[in-house]
């Protein structure tokens, strides 16, 4: 087969990753027309129809080391400097997590990595996975001996995270295809890829809840396990070659916990490295294990096979009493270890003597990491878009695995569809706009053109654009509950961040334009407001557009305050500012200068300026006419007859006659009198939804800066 013999043929020419990927999906596609076979599943069941093989992959890391700062909890007394260690503080203090770990996991094997709580297992975990930044871990990680990119580990590698992080109202075979949209390419036929996801749901032993949604606190859905199963399902969609698991059993009664790493037993045996952490496993889950790693407070006090604990803990002079399960054992002397004078050195120093005899023993020769891949390829692994035209290096493995547009798509489609299944939501939020609507209607009802109607116009413009930005405050939630799936899933590159906030943008679109026809139909003509249907139309857009800015403005908050009840302090807040400044409490040119720069950063000032040209931009239409000059005065309530002579001798004194029906005010009037004479009414418009676009784009850098994952 042309698989087989690609070694041989790039072997004189040394080819890079980058090729021999490349290559290995050509000849792929030639032969079958497609790049991506479907996934194989072996029938772990049967141990004796499994043939022996060199295991091609080998991941080793060698002398781990991550420390971080903690603030000293004792007074500033107990310390002195003299006491300080290098890299310590009179305020902080230096707590080594890793400490000098070493160890391998193998293909077709799975490692778990035990330990109490504190010992550095999930740290151990975030280490390999790359989930700890650069330059704060010491120590080396290779693959085959070889030392791996960033780009490439994302590529060939996934993390579950011991919270099931997944949307609440998408079934778990929906689940499984928006994952195969996103981290398979698009040279796969849908037909290809539902046949991968049907594969995996029988793989995780889905079947019988494929069609049942995930569920939530207030929807019933599928139970512990299964969407422990699910989680893992959506991470190895692709068929990853490196599998790291946090805790994945947490949580789980016996039986689920057996069955989540049953699973995971045959994603191995199907070539992959499965790494896990696991508090305490059961005796039937000990039984699946292949390797474990025992940490105590960040060092490594045991790592070997399962088997081999009865004999190293007789060797060490502690043996395993007969019938009691080894791993509790283990940990309960671990646990004695630590509180005693001397603590686990001890065990640590008889392990380190145990390692080197154990590897010098088992000194074994791999695979190299090319020879690795190209034939765990031809054995029917996936690795997602591994092939570029111009492949010279393994960094030019693509980082995605489809174009912006498709991400777009589907997670358009996928943010749809779980707000279809939950209305309620759209459904509360257009009754308050609607409650909102007709209070206004019946208090502002059919206003007349007098002063005292141009006054109750002013407020009730104000009011309506404030409310319009402060019913976009629901939108706040809505990421803050979708982070953690949006970290976990660009974590290992399943789309852009740009795709996420461009598609959040689009799916909000719709339900804006429908509150706004609503709230535009309930006011406009209530109200009475002036101009018509051109005028309607502008009222709608500038009702729009300030939903659009409002929406995004919270959205971008989402983006930075990570907890929703000080998001809601944030908003209401700012909002509140906003209003202040807009104008209406106080005129543009009364506004002190050290205050005006804010008068500008209003969101509300643009949608109320607006609004008022719109209403008074007529320069024909009259709101003050003879005696109504004297409303709002003192002299507002003296007899018509005695304001008629007040304005003839006025008309005497000023040389012009005022009659009766003397306009004296019209909307140009107005406007000067608000000080709303900078911009025309459709700059503001565009002002508005300028903004908009500000929110939005800064919302992606909060994304791009805020959700890189990783420890410091």
């Amino acid at each position: 087969m042309e698989l087989i013999d690609l070694s041989n043929r790039t072997s004189g020419a040394s080819p890079t990753l980058g090729q021999l990927l490349k290559r290995v999906g050509d000849v792929r596609k030639e032969a079958t027309g497609d790049e991506t076979p479907v996934h194989q599943i072996l029938d772990v069941s049967d141990t004796s129809s499994v043939e022996p093989r060199s295991l091609p992959f080998v991941l080793s890391f060698n002398n781990l080391t991550y420390s971080v700062k903690v603030r000293r909890r004792h007074s500033l007394g107990a310390a002195t400097a003299t006491d300080l260690v290098a890299g310590e503080s009179l305020f902080s203090r230096t707590k080594t997590l890793l400490n000098d770990i070493s160890g391998e996991a193998r293909d077709g094997e799975i490692m778990a990595v035990l330990g109490a709580s504190g010992s550095g297992k999930s740290t151990l975990i975030d280490a390999l996975a790359n989930r700890i930044a650069k330059g704060s871990l010491k120590g080396t990680i290779t693959l085959n001996g070889e030392v791996l990119e960033s780009r490439m580990l994302k590529v060939i590698s996934a993390y579950v995270m011991q919270d099931d992080l997944l949307f609440p109202m998408l079934t778990v075979e929906e689940t499984l295809l928006f994952a195969a949209e996103f981290r398979l390419p698009r040279t796969l036929s849908k037909s290809k890829k539902k046949m991968r996801v049907q594969a995996l749901i029988d793989q995780l032993g889905l079947r019988n809840a494929a069609k049942t949604v995930i569920g939530d606190e207030g929807h019933r859905g599928v139970s512990g396990g299964e969407r422990r199963r699910v989680s893992i399902g959506i991470d190895i969609i692709h068929d990853p070659i490196v599998l790291f698991l946090d805790e994945p059993t947490s949580g789980l009664d016996s039986t689920s916990a057996y069955m989540v790493v049953k699973v995971l037993q045959r994603i191995a045996q199907s070539g992959s490295i499965v790494m896990m952490s696991i508090h305490q496993p059961s005796y039937r889950i000990l039984g699946l294990l292949d390797r474990m790693i025992f940490l105590s407070r960040g060092q490594t006090v045991y790592s070997g096979s399962p088997m081999s604990l009865p004999l190293f803990f007789a060797e060490f002079g502690h043996p395993i009493p007969e019938h009691e399960n080894r791993t509790e054992f283990a940990l309960d002397l671990i646990r004695e270890l630590e509180g005693s004078p001397g603590g686990t050195k001890s065990l640590v120093e008889f392990n380190k003597s145990w390692q080197q005899i154990q590897v010098a023993e088992s000194n074994q020769q791999g695979l190299s990491l090319k020879e690795a891949i190209s034939a765990s390829i031809s054995r029917g692994k996936l690795v997602s878009g591994a092939t570029k035209n111009d492949a010279s290096s393994t960094s030019m493995v693509p980082n995605f695995a489809n174009p912006f547009w498709i991400e777009m798509a589907v997670l358009s489609k996928r943010s749809i569809k779980n707000s279809r299944r939950m209305p309620e939501l759209f459904g509360i939020r257009l009754g308050a706009v609607l409650v909102t609507g007709f209070i206004l209607a019946t208090m502002f009802w059919q206003l007349d053109n007098s002063p005292k109607g141009v006054q109750e116009r002013l407020g009730f413009f104000a009011f309506a654009m404030s409310t319009t930005f402060y019913t976009c405050a629901d939108a706040l939630p809505v990421f803050l509950q979708e982070r953690y799936i949006f970290m976990r899933e660009t974590s290992h590159n399943a789309y852009r961040r740009s795709s996420y906030v461009l598609s959040h943008a689009l799916v909000a679109l719709p339900p804006l334009i429908f509150l706004s026809l609503a709230f535009s139909a309930t006011t406009f003509w209530a109200v009475g407001l002036d101009g018509g249907v051109s005028g309607f139309f502008f009222y709608l857009l500038i009702i729009f557009a300030s939903f659009w800015a409002g929406s995004s403005f919270v959205t971008f908050l989402s983006g930075v305050v990570p907890h929703v009840m000080l998001g809601y302090t944030i908003v209401v807040a700012i909002l509140a500012y906003f209003l202040l400044f807009s104008g209406f409490f106080i005129n543009r040119d009364r506004i002190p200068d050290y205050w005006i720069w804010f008068h500008y950063l209003s969101l509300v000032k643009y949608p109320y300026e607006a609004v008022l040209q719109n209403e008074f931009d007529n320069p024909v239409k009259c709101f003050v006419r003879g005696v109504q000059i004297f409303d709002n005065t003192p002299l507002g309530a003296v007899p018509t007859a005695m304001k008629v002579k007040l304005l003839e001798t006025l008309s005497g004194t000023l040389g012009m006659r005022i009659t009766s029906s003397t306009c004296l005010t019209t909307g140009s009037d107005i406007l000067q009198q608000q000080g709303i004479t900078q911009l025309s009414k459709w700059s503001c418009l565009w002002i508005t939804v300028a903004w908009g676009f500000f929110f939005r784009i800064l919302f992606y850098f909060s994304l791009l800066l805020g959700s890189k994952n990783k420890r410091q």
